[in-house]
């Protein structure tokens, strides 16, 4: 089954999911609610981005090339990926790609780690920077 594509309603429908989770506080759900958010914070900070360069007039690639496409990409890749943006908002863009703090210890590999290994304090970073990229993505 082929689903259809709107990044701009996924960003915010994984933020709000994000946002629950980490504010989660019953018996045992600490930090386990936190490490699954910060995960999701990712996800729609990803998104967020992806609406972007949408915007800005970007493309996907042909399927034959998503290996090499940012709107398939995770961070960090995604991020190395836009260092090399040209054309409308690609000075936005660079300045994500540049950013050395924003999603830094972020990976899609987290999915398989063990909460201890996920910080509360990269958790809170990826919760503003997620919500840094939002905002930015409403704007345009």
């Amino acid at each position: 089954m082929a689903y259809s594509l709107n990044v701009r309603v996924a960003a915010r429908r994984h933020y709000r999911s994000a946002q629950v989770l980490y504010e989660q506080n019953g018996a045992g759900d600490q930090p386990r609610c936190k490490a699954v958010a910060g995960y999701l914070f990712g996800i729609a900070g990803e998104l967020a981005v992806k609406e972007l360069m949408r915007a800005s007039g970007m493309k996907p690639l042909p399927e034959k090339d998503r290996r090499d496409d940012p709107f398939f990409a995770h961070f960090p890749a995604l991020k190395r990926m836009l260092a090399t943006a040209q054309g409308r908002r690609s000075g936005e863009r660079r300045r994500i790609s540049e950013d050395p703090r924003l999603f830094q210890n972020w990976d899609t590999s987290m999915r398989y780690a063990p909460d201890k290994d996920i910080r509360l304090a990269w958790v809170d970073e990826w919760k503003g920077a997620a919500g840094g990229l939002i905002g930015q993505m409403d704007t345009v």
